[in-house]
């Protein structure tokens, strides 16, 4: 969670794993929207010496549809690669890291951006067919958070001088940066466990305070920052919150060569043959909560204007239905509500339709697509409330979705039924639908005021492992 080892092959595969998809209308920038894609999982800082790093044989993408068919009719593709400077050391650094581009760093990576304007073709045209454009190539990518003596002054050295400038008034990120996502994964994935609400559950026991299982992690992103004009569907910034065209559906995958081949007595293996994807994202949480586990690699594989054979999970959604068995008593009226949770298809699939709620809208079109949908007509909050919608904060989650959004509450408390009234005026939500959360916040690395927006990575030196329990 979000996208955590959330199918059966892309958890076998971290380096083309998507973690978490961002895209939100920048709070310091409101001409301009942000786009992250977060890769490779559950990184522990002191993982050295071959500590985290992007995959040379991976196509990154971050795709946009604009035109409300749940194609990608934009995508920015990162292309990555890694020069070994000294063969003889089995060191990732021999000496203190003073600059990005400091030769103690043995093994620095560098990447391209390729924008597809994919016009009347549509997909994802893995490998770049359609109209390409290379906006940049040799960008540096940052070292990772070794410690105090190979990468002092971390933040202050690395995170700007790894901005870079793109043509048209753009900025690139791509490196390590915090786990920005936080959810009690030991208790959640043990019998949809809450903590918090413990006492309450089939099996009891005291009530507690949330444990964030992804504290002290770190994360590969790649963010982008694109004036809205560049991506939106007429090409300039819309101003009608209520307006389909206003809005945006944003995904990310990733893709690797249909065919690898490992050499013998090398270790090593090549990649050919067109690309084919092996994850992708939009909202959180969809292919880890919703769609069941014979389903999941096929759902990485596919685009989301395929989503329709997935619509039943979100009708019908699994979770909904444990949740009275879990809590006994708790949520009598979600156990006797049989209708299509035509609520959670609104909000996942198809995009929250003008009138639900007034002066917003997140509708793309009729196609049932995962998508995170940005309505770039709705300024950024200047409090912006972590509950996003459900809190009144009409530029949160499930509007885009910011790297403050408390997505696992949020969505916790949708599936506990609190928005069927949006569709459906006669069901009354149980009292437990408006207070059920996993007890986490942010204790990784505080989030930044300024793209690139996730914190700085933890460090290897400072980190100190957990005690196992039994």
């Amino acid at each position: 969670m979000s996208s955590h080892r959330e199918a059966p092959e892309i958890s076998k595969d971290p380096v083309a794993d998507n973690t978490d998809v961002y895209a939100f209308v920048s709070p310091d920038k409101p001409d301009s929207v942000t786009l992250i894609a977060n890769f490779i999982p559950l990184q522990q800082p002191n993982g050295g010496p071959n500590f985290y790093e992007f995959g040379e044989d991976v196509l990154y993408e971050i795709h946009i549809s604009n035109a409300g068919n749940a194609h990608a009719d934009i995508s920015y593709q990162f292309r990555f690669h890694t020069k070994v400077r000294n063969e003889k050391t089995f060191l990732y650094n021999v000496g203190p890291i003073s600059s990005i581009t400091d030769p103690n760093w043995n093994r620095p990576q560098y990447y391209s951006v390729t924008r597809v304007d994919h016009g009347s073709d549509h997909g994802s045209d893995k490998g770049g067919r359609g109209r390409t454009k290379i906006l940049a190539s040799g960008l540096t990518v940052p070292p990772v958070n070794v410690g105090v003596r190979s990468t002092p002054n971390y933040a202050a050295t690395f995170t700007n001088a790894a901005v870079h400038n793109l043509p048209g008034g753009a900025r690139v990120f791509a490196g390590q940066r915090a786990e920005g996502f936080h959810v009690d994964l030991g208790s959640i994935f043990d019998l949809g466990t809450l903590r918090p609400f413990e006492m309450a559950h089939l099996i009891p026991s005291a009530a507690a305070v949330g444990v964030n299982g992804t504290q002290g992690l770190n994360v590969h992103s790649i963010a982008l920052q694109v004036p809205i004009p560049a991506i939106s569907h007429l090409g300039k910034r819309p101003h009608d919150p209520e307006d389909e065209a206003s809005v945006i559906g944003v995904w990310a995958s990733a893709s690797r060569r249909a065919s690898r081949v490992f050499v013998p007595g090398s270790g090593k293996s090549v990649s050919y043959g067109p690309y084919a994807q092996v994850s992708r994202l939009g909202n959180p949480l969809f292919n880890e909560v919703i769609v069941p586990m014979g389903d999941k690699d096929r759902w990485n594989a596919l685009d989301p204007h395929a989503d329709g054979s997935f619509a039943k999970y979100v009708s019908k959604p699994e979770l909904a239905g444990l949740l009275p068995v879990l809590y006994p008593g708790v949520f009598p009226n979600l156990a006797a509500y049989s209708k299509p949770r035509a609520d959670l298809t609104a909000i996942l699939l198809t995009g929250i339709p003008k009138g639900i709620v007034p002066g917003f809208s997140t509708k793309t079109g009729p196609v049932l697509a995962d998508m995170l949908r940005l309505n770039l007509a709705i300024p950024p909050a200047k409090s912006p409330n972590d509950l996003g919608v459900l809190g009144g904060d009409l530029a949160g989650f499930p509007n885009g979705r910011r790297v403050s959004d408390d997505v696992v509450t949020i969505e916790l408390r949708a599936i506990a039924g609190l928005t069927i009234p949006l569709v459906d005026k006669s069901f009354t939500p149980d009292s437990a639908a408006s207070a059920v959360q996993d007890g986490t916040t942010n204790t990784n690395s505080p989030y930044l005021t300024s793209f690139p927006y996730l914190g700085t990575p933890a460090g290897g030196y400072q980190t100190k492992p957990g005690v196992p329990a039994s």
